[in-house]
């Protein structure tokens, strides 16, 4: 058995330091992990992943001013893609981009992906309660979409008051993504943008579970027929970190294409005891016969990441 990983994160020192400076110690509700690219290799020859794609987690390196954004954004970009160049073998890389400012964050996205051979980007799913697919969003998703990129959708903190005692990564992240899955779809992004590829993680937080519901919800603000806009809920890629469980599996083979559905483990912010737990769930999932089971290991990611094949 092999896999890619699609869903693993990186912490620069650099980076944590940074956050730490400005008092971001647990961001979504979990302590800043330890993590070194020797920790990332033994992590993944436990759990037979020959590949991992990394990207920065929330909060990014928007902390509310552009051009420290900025800054950090190439800072670890250039990281990342030192890394690969030194284990191009074991890792790739989505940029990170500093929205909310378009203009930066598409000048940022071209240089990672012509310069630093990126293998696509990570957005989060809200920048400041502004939600993936608002027309500010325009010309980065246009651009995107000229060069058919890979997109990867990661859940922030809502804007909203976390409940007393549930830490946001719990579930106010899976509503995180379910907002950001129906505001592209809301604002038509996957007919608009038909080559950019989005990958929702933690399999689309609540959208395969709810997705009926948010169709029927979408007919009147869109004009679309109900299936319509299914088709373009389910037009996203989907990834499994933290959703191996038996309950959580079912609604995602049913939901989406089953060519769509990639591996993730979310380590670090995932700790190993964890990425044990739902790694072991998924391949004991009874519902998925061996090719299924391939598919999402090793047999869906290579159209994606050629090079990582």
């Amino acid at each position: 058995m092999s896999r890619i990983d699609v869903h693993q994160h990186l912490l620069p020192p650099a980076y944590t330091r940074w956050l730490r400076s400005k008092g971001v110690h647990a961001p979504g509700g979990r302590e800043l992990p330890r993590w070194t690219p020797q920790q990332a290799v033994a992590l993944m020859d436990s759990y037979a992943v020959d590949t991992a794609v990394l990207s920065l987690s929330t909060p990014g390196t928007w902390l509310g001013d552009g051009a420290e954004a900025a800054a950090m954004a190439r800072q670890v970009n250039e990281f990342g893609a030192e890394l690969v160049k030194d284990r191009p073998d074991r890792f790739g890389y989505f940029a990170t981009v500093p929205l909310p400012d378009p203009d930066t964050a598409l000048n940022e996205a071209a240089h990672a992906l012509d310069e630093l051979a990126a293998d696509g980007v990570v957005l989060l799913a809200n920048t400041d309660g502004v939600y993936l697919g608002h027309p500010d969003h325009d010309p980065l998703l246009a651009e995107l979409d000229r060069r058919s990129a890979v997109v990867f959708v990661h859940p922030s903190e809502l804007p909203a008051p976390p409940v007393p005692g549930l830490p946001p990564f719990a579930a106010d992240f899976l509503l995180d993504t379910t907002r950001a899955a129906a505001s592209l779809v809301l604002h038509g992004v996957p007919r608009r943008y038909p080559n950019l590829r989005i990958i929702l993680s933690h399999a689309g937080g609540f959208l395969p579970y709810a997705a009926h519901r948010i169709a029927a919800a979408l007919i009147a603000e869109t004009g679309r027929g109900h299936e319509e806009i299914l088709e373009d809920l389910r037009s996203s890629w989907f990834d499994t970190a933290l959703s191996g469980s038996p309950t959580a599996l079912p609604s995602l083979p049913a939901f989406a294409r089953p060519e769509r559905v990639l591996f993730g483990s979310d380590w670090p912010f995932a700790p190993e005891l964890a990425v044990a737990h739902f790694t072991g769930e998924l391949d004991r999932y009874p519902g998925l016969d061996a090719a299924g089971h391939d598919a999402i290991d090793r047999d869906n990611p290579p159209p994606l990441f050629p090079r990582h094949t």
